[in-house]
């Protein structure tokens, strides 16, 4: 195992220098459990935990390590490490946590492509597809679709999915796969060497079997679907990255029931390039595309040459994606607010002795 298996390159190299990080050793996360995390480098792989400073500085959760960064760690053990700094992010992908506190959550970092795997049989929706495309524009990662378990369904029914996802999802690589009719030749055929891979789907939706069949071994654990509730059981409990044995990475993710919007807002307009082009010619700038006179998006969607499901899901994800800013606008100006009211006590304490 070399630095390079891990995705080292001389981009890294350079960072390393510029960022004077010189002093320690290079490891790539691997996994994440709570705050212990486990590294691997061409020395070995350790259990790591982060010196006090870093732990105590970081104001986000983004702040500390994820799956897939690269930190500057010095080994105390045969497998034991400390983690001292981690290296600027290449890109970070990261969803709305989900209950009431609107926040941030990492999902991994220095990703180069996301596989969006999705069952034909069950899984199968195009506004979901679009979320998950939103997260990778706002991250700068290329996305694949996959649609998996494609004995299931009929020969028919696959194409029609298809064609749907390559008229609403413009652009983006569609691969059918199953364990019956193969798929994954083609597949193995995209994965690059040296280059970093996530998978993103639901629970059930066959990644652990994908995760198999690229590494050629049983390494995840799979298990059957339940026929009662249709709903897969979850086989992946938490993230891992693997190197893959013909080259690339992947990190297997366990499945999201929500993906919820952050400020994505270049995300969103990439996503859906189709109707931010018919926005240019708006009669008014700041045209909400919902009832304005002179709303080009409104006339191509009353003449049909708007998708109507891509619309609605554009509305519904930009309305997220407002209420997160407004939320994160809200908590910045109250850290503000403490952080004057900290400074102010601190000064009436000087001021008392």
């Amino acid at each position: 195992m070399t630095l390079n298996d891990l995705g080292f390159s001389s981009r890294w190299a350079a960072c390393r220098s510029e960022h004077k990080l010189d002093l320690w050793q290079v490891a790539r996360v691997t996994a994440e459990h709570k705050d212990r995390y486990l590294i691997k480098n061409e020395q070995a792989e350790y259990e790591a935990e982060l010196i006090g400073n870093l732990r105590f500085t970081a104001r986000e959760r983004r702040d500390l390590p994820v799956v897939g960064d690269w930190v500057a760690v010095s080994p105390y053990d045969t497998d034991k490490a400390l983690i001292h700094a981690v290296y600027p992010r290449q890109s970070l992908l990261e969803r709305r946590s989900s209950g009431k506190a609107v926040q941030e959550q990492p999902i991994a970092a220095n990703i180069d492509y996301a596989l969006l795997v999705q069952a034909v049989d069950r899984d199968f929706n195009l506004n979901r597809l679009e979320r998950y495309l939103a997260l990778c524009n706002t991250a700068g990662i290329d996305a694949v679709v996959l649609l998996s378990k494609s004995d299931l369904v009929t020969p028919q029914e696959v194409e029609e999915m298809v064609d749907r996802v390559k008229k609403r999802l413009a652009g983006v690589p569609v691969l059918t796969v199953s364990n019956q009719s193969g798929g994954y030749a083609m597949l193995k055929g995209l994965i690059k060497a040296g280059k970093t891979y996530c998978l993103l789907g639901s629970s059930g939706v066959g990644k652990s079997t994908l995760m198999n069949a690229l590494m050629g071994e049983e390494h995840m654990a799979t298990r059957d679907i339940s026929t009662a509730v249709n709903k897969g059981r979850h086989t992946t409990s938490h993230r891992e990255l693997r190197v893959l044995p013909g080259g690339g990475i992947l990190i297997d993710n366990p499945g999201m029931r929500e993906v919820g919007m952050t400020d994505t807002a270049d995300g969103v307009s990439f996503t859906f390039e189709a109707l931010s082009d018919l926005a240019h010619g708006c009669r008014f700038a700041d045209c909400t595309h919902t009832h304005e006179q002179g709303c080009a998006v409104l006339v191509a969607l009353e003449n049909g040459v708007l998708d109507e499901g891509a619309y609605r899901n554009y509305l519904k994800l930009e309305k997220e994606r407002q209420h997160y800013q407004a939320d994160s606008l809200e908590r910045r100006q109250r850290d503000k607010d403490f952080g004057k009211m900290v400074k102010q006590v601190k000064r009436l304490r000087k001021g008392m002795k």
